[in-house]
């Protein structure tokens, strides 16, 4: 199985997967999933990542976080995370090996519309397994305090998210975003796997230019179709609010009769082919797309 991808640059939205060793419901219990959350508030205060959501479901996590230009506060805030909560998992069970399945996904996000489809996709992980209802009835997750923060314990970075939605923190987020989940739940909650297993997810620019930042064999990745465009209802209830869109033009303002409904919708994806499939009992090359090799031995392709 290939190694999960990850990639990082500044500035930028990214979606975390990371699941328990073999798909185990190693999290199935709520001491577990609590334990997550525990350390995860510790990795705000120690290294000062800024989250956006999250949900710890019996076998994975999502985790949306903001990361700045300090490029090390993700993968030491995921070290600590993830090897506290399975150190600790197993030193009650009298277990070895490992807890999670080899390393975390990361997922660039555009700020325009599909961060509010990616915030309404974690929240909505429980109710699309058939385990809830709701949102609100899954204690483990960051909708509550989206919608009501608590005076102590806070992990939810609302003045980052209520920006990049383009919301006044206090006023229009938990109203806003109460309806957005009510929309949603109203359509299909639909598993969308763009979001785990892609690179990057937005519109054509987006994904465009952030295949330019990235060097190597990213560079040559094909860009592809990710969600839906046509003009659903949560379409237009996004259309309604005053979440703005990302354009080469500025905006005027946050009129909302301005703001196009989702029209395009890319994702850069990683091929899995780090080396030639032929097994035929003949010598072969190593192929051109083999480029995870030629990335790491240039030297041989120019000699």
């Amino acid at each position: 199985m290939p190694r999960a991808h990850r990639y990082f640059l500044p500035n930028h939205v990214w979606h975390i997967t990371h699941r328990c060793h073999k798909k185990e419901f190693l999290l199935k219990f709520a001491r577990d999933r609590g334990n997550w959350i525990k350390w995860l508030f510790e990795a705000r205060k120690r290294f000062g990542l800024e989250i956006l959501n999250y949900v710890v479901t019996s076998n994975h996590i999502h985790l949306l976080v903001y990361g700045d230009e300090q490029r090390d506060v993700l993968p030491q805030s995921m070290q600590l995370v993830a090897g506290r909560t399975g150190q600790a998992y197993n030193t009650r069970k009298n277990r070895k090996g490992a807890f999670w399945e080899d390393r975390y996904h990361a997922t660039a996000v555009g700020t325009d519309s599909h961060l509010v489809r990616c915030l309404i996709y974690i929240d909505c992980n429980m109710v699309r397994a058939g385990v809830v209802d709701h949102p609100a009835q899954w204690a483990h997750g960051g909708y509550h305090e989206i919608l009501k923060p608590g005076r102590r314990y806070r992990i939810i970075a609302r003045n980052r998210l209520a920006s990049l939605l383009g919301l006044k923190q206090n006023e229009d987020l938990s109203s806003t975003y109460a309806g957005w989940i009510k929309t949603a739940l109203s359509e299909r909650c639909s598993r969308q796997p763009c979001w785990s297993n892609s690179i990057a997810v937005g519109n054509h620019e987006f994904v465009g230019q952030l295949r330019e930042r990235l060097t190597g064999r990213l560079a040559k990745r094909n860009i592809y179709k990710a969600l839906p465009t046509e003009h659903s209802t949560v379409n237009q209830t996004i259309k309604q609010s005053k979440v703005p869109q990302k354009h080469t033009t500025p905006l005027p303002g946050h009129d909302v009769q301005e703001f196009p409904r989702l029209t395009s919708s890319c994702m850069l994806k990683e091929q899995h082919s780090p080396y030639s499939a032929c097994l035929e009992g003949k010598m072969t090359v190593l192929s051109g797309e083999s480029g995870l090799f030629w990335d790491l031995y240039s030297n041989i392709s120019n000699s």
